[in-house]
């Protein structure tokens, strides 16, 4: 059996002495030492930081990178690349390459990519048996809203409050 993939989506803005950058990193490492491969973004931030984490357990990275941001490279834990031409290419490509989402903290970019896998899980337009995972409260205050408009949306995601049931809880989902 294929390892199972796990895109993870979150901020490329957070350094070092962020707190996410470190919840990023555990993440990283955890899904490696458990045989998940990772995919994500492929440069600063918290794709740094899982990539890291990844890499140092020995696990295959995946960064997805867009040759519209020119100059930038991937990070030096990627151990495979793929280079879209665009944002939107970029985006189908971590949601085509998942077998589940985790998704930590970030900004509109975060929130765009989550929205999206959300929307399309919600209408059926994404395989069901694909979790999506939000990892701590972050985005709490927005499932919270979101229900309020549709009860039924909160149905499309599990929040994983703990870093270290993260692994019991991707295998549940995954089954």
């Amino acid at each position: 059996m294929d390892k199972k993939t796990i895109t993870l989506f979150g901020s490329g803005k957070f350094d070092r002495n962020h707190w996410a950058f470190t919840l990023a990193q555990q993440t990283g490492k955890v899904l490696a030492q458990n045989g998940f491969a990772i995919a994500n973004g492929g440069y600063g931030g918290t794709m740094l930081a899982a990539a890291e984490g990844a890499n140092e357990a020995g696990g295959r990275v995946i960064g997805v990178t867009c040759s519209a941001f020119v100059g930038s490279k991937a990070n030096e834990f990627v151990t495979e690349e793929i280079v879209t031409a665009s944002l939107d290419e970029r985006l189908e490509k971590l949601i085509e390459l998942g077998d589940a989402y985790v998704v930590l903290p970030g900004g509109t970019g975060t929130l765009l990519e989550l929205a999206k896998v959300w929307e399309l899980k919600r209408k059926g337009f994404a395989p069901t048996l694909k979790p999506i995972i939000l990892l701590g409260d972050f985005w709490q205050t927005l499932v919270d809203l979101m229900a309020k408009a549709d009860e039924k949306t909160k149905d499309c995601i599990t929040i994983v409050e703990q870093i270290e049931t993260l692994e019991d809880d991707l295998s549940n989902l995954l089954l």
